[in-house]
């Protein structure tokens, strides 16, 4: 037996509810918002604000609705997991390249914030590899926080309202990435759906 099929297992006899389905509306709903990511990059780099603005709100709303979906139609599984955290990644990286193309003079300022969030998830993302051979996808409700504010961030910005809501949600990025990396470090195994670090505790001591 491989260490992934382990691992597997092993998740799969703490969270009996999770399965391998392939093919569910959840997924297909995270496949849209993995694609859409792509289709954000010319959108930008073409200085289409307003547009840019209405097709990223239009996937981060996909975030939410697939959640509820999987939980509503009982399709949560292992790979649909793993595929909303990879669709994630996506779209960040697209908001990236996004307000970095359209609003570079704008954000100077806060490069070492958004360098601090990008450096911390890749460190919560390497550490999960290190550890489970596989991409965490945890899910906590402080990334579900993390994600509206960013939205609202994003809204005020292209307004040009203000920067705060977008540094509040810069930090609210970090503060997830930092809890994910302690989930990792608490878990001996891959887990996925942790609500927060004191519910990987929690299970820790019950296990």
């Amino acid at each position: 037996m491989t260490n992934n099929e382990t691992h597997t297992k092993a998740a799969e006899k703490i969270q009996p509810y999770i399965s391998n389905r392939l093919l569910t509306v959840p997924n297909i709903i995270c496949v849209i918002r993995l694609l859409g990511s792509f289709v954000l990059i010319p959108i930008a780099w073409q200085d289409q604000n307003e547009i840019f603005l209405w097709v990223f709100l239009f996937l981060a709303m996909t975030d939410w609705l697939d959640g509820k979906l999987a939980i509503l139609l009982n399709q949560r599984s292992v790979f649909g997991a793993r595929l909303d955290s990879w669709a994630d990644a996506a779209l960040y990286a697209a908001l990236l390249f996004g307000l970095v193309t359209m609003y570079d003079e704008t954000l100077k300022e806060e490069l070492v914030w958004i360098t601090a969030a990008l450096a911390t998830y890749l460190i919560s993302t390497t550490a999960g590899f290190w550890k489970y051979q596989r991409w965490p996808s945890y899910h906590t409700r402080a990334a579900k926080t993390a994600w509206f504010l960013t939205a609202v961030g994003v809204i005020c910005l292209f307004s040009d309202w203000s920067l705060w809501p977008l540094r509040i949600a810069i930090g609210a990025v970090i503060i997830t990435n930092l809890e994910a990396l302690l989930i990792t470090i608490t878990f001996p195994t891959w887990r996925v759906d942790v609500t927060s670090i004191y519910h990987a505790w929690r299970d820790r001591s019950d296990s």
